[in-house]
């Protein structure tokens, strides 16, 4: 398999990692305002740190196909 093909392959895996994420991202959010809405707050705590944790993961992924790209 040759480097290119590798790195396709890499790059395809990231796309569909990413695209997850974004899915678990928007479902967290949904459960977010439903939670908001309850008032109850350590279950929005533990949501919104789930969030950025997801978000973190999102910005790596993004800054590792940026970094294979250049």
């Amino acid at each position: 398999m040759s480097p290119l093909q590798k790195l396709r392959e890499k790059i395809e895996q990231w796309k569909l990692k990413y695209n997850a994420l974004q899915d678990e991202n928007i479902r967290l959010k949904a459960d977010l305002d439903t939670i908001s809405k309850d008032k109850d707050s350590s279950q929005i705590i533990a949501l919104k740190r789930e969030l950025e944790e997801k978000d973190r993961e999102i910005e790596k992924i993004i800054s590792q196909v940026e970094a294979l790209l250049l």
